[in-house]
């Protein structure tokens, strides 16, 4: 049913409601009630809309309840990087495209990391002992965000242990890891900017351990273009073993300690590597009480597919 109204009778709903200028020709109510369309003539030559919830009630129309209004986008996270990242940090250039930022993330940042790991990871079930090609369980717990990833699968199984899809990388995650990024390009120029969609979640126990191995399983634009790996450790210290050849006589070693984060890309990204040992209650007290973890090393690889 149509309802045509004078310029008297327009003036008098555009009293009781708030309009909001629209591009097309001709003057409409909105949202409108089934097929009724309430049709002003002759006031203006634009579409016009009620958006006052009064004027929508005396017309009989629906409302709907307006969300929470924020002036904050949801979406920026300029803080995190800022509380995430300690002042009183070096460097140590491991290779081309390879950069170990030490002591970069603060107490407060590694136990945010530790709370959202567990949030999206335990609380749900997602960490599980995984196995490799040849049957036995590596000595660790491990669970995904974005995508999932498995020794034996690689990405082709879309669902982690429980079932479940894995939960979206953190958008603190890639924030702070484009962090990351520019501080080591201020050091090395062959670190290509890289935007995670992946994040792999490691926890070693005491006795745990990694062998050596590459990270191959990207996309291959994401090997061709070199793009960066970037590994978070949390806990207990490592020693990370490194290089260009399985030989273990002609590995490079370095301790990564909690609060580190280790960049690998450009010509280091298909380096191999692995974890020989966790030094166990090597963690800094202070950690330990923001932190709450438990015993041994956490460790996050941030990646994109």
């Amino acid at each position: 049913m149509n309802k045509t109204l004078d310029d008297r009778g327009f003036m008098r709903y555009l009293k009781q409601g708030v309009f909001t200028l629209g591009l097309d020709v001709g003057l409409e109510i909105g949202p409108t009630r089934s097929n009724e369309d309430v049709v002003f003539k002759g006031a203006f030559h634009r579409r016009q809309y009620i958006t006052a919830p009064a004027a929508l009630i005396r017309l009989g129309l629906p409302t709907e309840k307006p969300g929470p209004f924020t002036l904050i986008d949801p979406h920026f996270f300029p803080n995190v990087a800022r509380s995430w990242r300690n002042t009183e940090t070096c460097c140590e250039i491991l290779g081309p495209g390879m950069i170990l930022l030490k002591n970069y993330i603060t107490p407060q940042g590694q136990a945010d990391i530790v709370d959202k790991c567990q949030k999206l990871g335990v609380d749900i079930g997602g960490f599980y002992e995984p196995r490799n090609p040849s049957g036995d369980k590596l000595r660790l717990h491990m669970t995904c965000f974005g995508r999932n990833w498995d020794p034996v699968t690689k990405y082709e199984n879309p669902y982690r242990s429980d079932g479940s899809d894995p939960p979206k990388v953190p958008r603190e995650f890639i924030h702070f890891a484009k962090t990351v990024i520019k501080d080591a390009q201020a050091h090395l120029d062959d670190v290509p900017l890289m935007v995670p969609d992946v994040c792999v979640v490691n926890h070693y126990s005491s006795h745990g351990r990694l062998g050596l191995h590459q990270d191959r399983d990207e996309s291959s634009d994401s090997l061709r273009k070199g793009l960066p790996v970037i590994s978070i450790s949390i806990g207990d210290t490592a020693e990370f073993c490194y290089g260009h050849t399985r030989d273990e006589n002609k590995l490079e070693s370095v301790f990564l300690r909690s609060g580190d984060v280790l960049i690998f890309g450009g010509k280091s990204r298909l380096i191999f590597h692995g974890v020989k040992k966790i030094y166990i209650m090597s963690v800094p007290e202070q950690i330990n009480y923001a932190t709450k973890l438990i015993p041994g090393r956490l460790n996050l690889t941030l990646r994109q597919f």
